[in-house]
C-alpha cells in the first residue's frame, strides 16, 4: 500500500494544505460552488475582484467563447467592500481553507485604502493585487505594464496590510521579468501569473466586435503554453514563490506549472466547464504522487538535462 503523499505547500508565510487554488473571477465568492463540491478540499480560494465601491461592470455581451478558451470583459463587477464584509465574509470565515481577497483600484491610493480596510480582519489569509486595471491618472494605461507604477501599487498595499501580499502579473508586456523584479523589490511576498491576454473577436455577419467592450481577456487552454513559459522565466528571475495560472483544465496541466517551478496553481476557466474541476485536480495530483512514489509534492522538479 502506497503512503499518502504530503500535498502541503508554503508560499512564504502562507501555508496551503495542497497547491490547488481557484482563480479570481471564476469562482465567485466560493459559496456558489458549495452545491457541487466540498470547498474545503481546496488549498485556497481567491474571491472575485473587490473594489472600494460596488461596480456594475461592462455592458453585455461580455463573454464570448473562442477556440480553446474564452474572452471576457466582465469589467470587474462586484458588490464593493462593505457588501463583501457584510454578505460574503461570514460564510467564508467558516471554511477550513485559505481565503485570499483579490483587490483592485483605479489609483494607487485606492489600492492602499482597500488594503488598510482588510487589515486585521479574521477569515482573510492574504490579498492578491490585480495590477491589470486601468490607471485613471495615466490615461487608462494598466498599472501592471509599467514597472515603476507596479512597484508603487505594491508598496501602497504592503504598508497598509500585514497579511501576505500576492501580486498578479499581466502578460501584456514586453518582458514580464522586469515587472516581476520591480514588485519583488517593492515587497511582494508572492507572485501569481499570468492574468489574461488581451484579445478580440469580430462577428463577420454583423461586422462588429462580439464583445460590447470591443476587447476582452483571453483565458483557457489556448494560453497555457504562454503561461508555462512566463512562469518558468519569472521563477528564474525572482527569489519569492510563484503561483502558476493559465488554462489549467486537469491535473496534468497543473503538473506542467509545478514542474516549471510554480509552488501552487490557480484553476480558472475550467470552473465554467466543470464545476468540480479544482477538486478533480487535487485528487489527480494525489494519484500522480502515489503512482510515482513522490512523498512530497513540494519536491517536484523539472529535469532540465
Amino acid at each position: 500500500m502506497s503512503i499518502k503523499p504530503d500535498m502541503s505547500v508554503k508560499l512564504g508565510s502562507l501555508e496551503l494544505k495542497n497547491p490547488v487554488m481557484t482563480a479570481s473571477g471564476t469562482f465567485g465568492y466560493g459559496m456558489e460552488f458549495e452545491p457541487f463540491m466540498d470547498v474545503n478540499r481546496l488549498g485556497g480560494i481567491i474571491v472575485k475582484g473587490l473594489s472600494l465601491k460596488p461596480r456594475q461592470g461592462n455592458p453585455v455581451p461580455r463573454i464570448v467563447e473562442t477556440p480553446c478558451g474564452m474572452l471576457n470583459a466582465i469589467g470587474l463587477a462586484n458588490l464593493g467592500l462593505e457588501g463583501f464584509l457584510n454578505e460574503k465574509l461570514p460564510w467564508l470565515k467558516g471554511l477550513n481553507t485559505r481565503v485570499i481577497v483579490n483587490i483592485y483600484g483605479h489609483s494607487i491610493d485606492e489600492y492602499g485604502e482597500l488594503a488598510k480596510a482588510l487589515n486585521g480582519i479574521d477569515g482573510i489569509h492574504g490579498v492578491e493585487v490585480n495590477i491589470s486595471c486601468p490607471n485613471v491618472a495615466s490615461g487608462g494605461m494598466a498599472f501592471g505594464t509599467d514597472p515603476g507604477v507596479s512597484a508603487k501599487v505594491t508598496e501602497s498595499v504592503k504598508k497598509n496590510i500585514d497579511k501576505p501580499v500576492i501580486v498578479k502579473l499581466s502578460p501584456n508586456v514586453t518582458d514580464i521579468r522586469v515587472i516581476a523584479r520591480a514588485v519583488e523589490a517593492a515587497g511582494a511576498d508572492v507572485l501569481s501569473l499570468i492574468n489574461t491576454l488581451t484579445g478580440m473577436v469580430i462577428d463577420i455577419e454583423t461586422r462588429r466586435p462580439k464583445l460590447a467592450n470591443l476587447t476582452g481577456g483571453l483565458s483557457g487552454p489556448a494560453i497555457r503554453p504562454v503561461a508555462v513559459n512566463m512562469v518558468y522565466q519569472v521563477v528564474k528571475a525572482v527569489d519569492i514563490p510563484v503561483i502558476g495560472v493559465g488554462g489549467i483544465m486537469d491535473h496534468r496541466d497543473a503538473l506542467e506549472f509545478l514542474l516549471a517551478g510554480a509552488k501552487a496553481v490557480q484553476v480558472g476557466t475550467a470552473n465554467f466547464v466543470n464545476p468540480v474541476a479544482a477538486v478533480d485536480i487535487v485528487e489527480g495530483l494525489e494519484r500522480f504522487c502515489q503512482e510515482k512514489n513522490i512523498n512530497r509534492i513540494a519536491d517536484l522538479k523539472m529535469d532540465e538535462h
